[in-house]
């Protein structure tokens, strides 16, 4: 309970200069409502009525009152704000930036924010900043690699890029792969909608109802897919998968399929399949051992995950498969395909630099 405050002495001079304050248009607003303030609390109206007429806090109120009680009207004035020196980025202080940023850690993270560098170096956040876009550091970011050990390395990155930047003719370029495991997930409670400054909201526990998985065969040229979703993916999969690309590729072209090395793509099942002489026109490239990045098909598949699959909700494997199928035959009503621009060398070359900065790192 607020003991009411009694009422401020205002002299009637210092009252004349209060309300020909509050009449001003030139007066700054937070003035205005200070003078209020002392007006009001002049006339014993008590400062949590104050507060509420003006809009200002409690403690503004009493703060007010004791500047006025201190320093009369000139209390009220908003205070002098003194321009703070700039400091000016000369290159020795770039590369103070640049070191700290690129040479050292924070002692509490494993990154530094433009605020808490600029905190230790004593400038401006805006500062780290411009330095950070100059040469392109984001040290909030982190990407992951693998550095391929297979001794075919070189060969393969030459075979597989050799199609994508120069197709032979009368013959099919397609990056195969399958998408295992994809769970059919239902949210153990409806999603909220999407609403003005609110996004869509989803619980973090769900329910699993069975898994598909999705083969697809992504045309270089085109951009277009044929896909195909089943309940493995074994050699027997696989093997039913070729046989609906040998059905839906016209028989004049060849068929260059670009793989990686896993096991299903490489068995006795898939290598007596390839046998018969009708079969020859089908030729197998596999991209290097941990190195699916070479593989278009990949990024096609994260596509799909993002926009369909991981926000989905799904009730059974059959709504799953018919929400990709219906997700594949819009793909392939307006298909794009990926430019793939680097060349074999330019590849080859950033992975030397890559192990190289590897060794040094260790």
């Amino acid at each position: 309970m607020f003991v009411r405050a009694a009422a401020l002495t205002v002299g009637e001079e210092q009252r004349r200069q209060l309300e020909s304050l509050v009449r001003a248009g030139s007066t700054p607003q937070n003035t205005v409502r200070k003078c209020q303030v002392v007006l009001l609390a002049g006339q014993g109206v008590s400062n949590h009525s104050i507060a509420q007429q003006t809009g200002l806090s409690r403690p503004t109120v009493l703060a007010t009152r004791t500047a006025f009680s201190k320093r009369g009207v000139e209390g009220l004035s908003e205070p002098h704000k003194r321009k703070r020196s700039r400091k000016v980025l000369t290159a020795d202080l770039e590369r103070r930036i640049l070191d700290t940023t690129l040479k050292t850690r924070p002692a509490d993270a494993s990154h530094w924010s433009a605020r808490v560098l600029a905190a230790k170096l004593g400038v401006s956040r805006m500062m780290v900043q411009r330095v950070w876009q100059r040469y392109d550091i984001q040290p909030h970011r982190v990407e992951r690699f693998k550095i391929s050990n297979d001794p075919q390395f070189e060969d393969r990155v030459r075979d597989v890029v050799g199609l994508y930047l120069d197709p032979p003719e009368r013959a099919l370029v397609l990056c195969v792969d399958e998408k295992s495991q994809i769970q059919a997930l239902d949210r153990t409670a409806p999603i909220l909608p999407l609403r003005p400054g609110l996004p869509e909201r989803q619980t973090h526990d769900y329910k699993r109802n069975g898994t598909t998985t999705l083969f697809a065969a992504f045309n270089i040229l085109n951009g277009k897919v044929i896909g195909s979703c089943q309940p493995r993916h074994r050699g027997k999969e696989f093997i039913k998968f070729l046989n609906q690309l040998e059905k839906e590729v016209p028989p004049e072209l060849d068929i260059h399929l670009i793989l990686d090395n896993y096991s299903t793509h490489k068995g006795e099942a898939v290598q007596n399949w390839l046998k018969p002489r009708k079969r020859r026109r089908f030729h197998f490239h596999f991209t290097p051992t941990s190195s699916s990045w070479l593989n278009q098909v990949e990024r096609w598949f994260g596509l799909i995950t993002d926009k369909m699959i991981r926000r989905g909700t799904f009730h059974s494997v059959d709504e799953l498969e018919r929400a990709i199928y219906a997700w594949l035959a819009n793909w392939n009503d307006t298909p794009k395909a990926f430019i793939w621009k680097a060349t074999a060398d330019v590849i080859l070359d950033k992975v030397r630099r890559c192990k190289e900065l590897a060794g040094t790192a260790h």
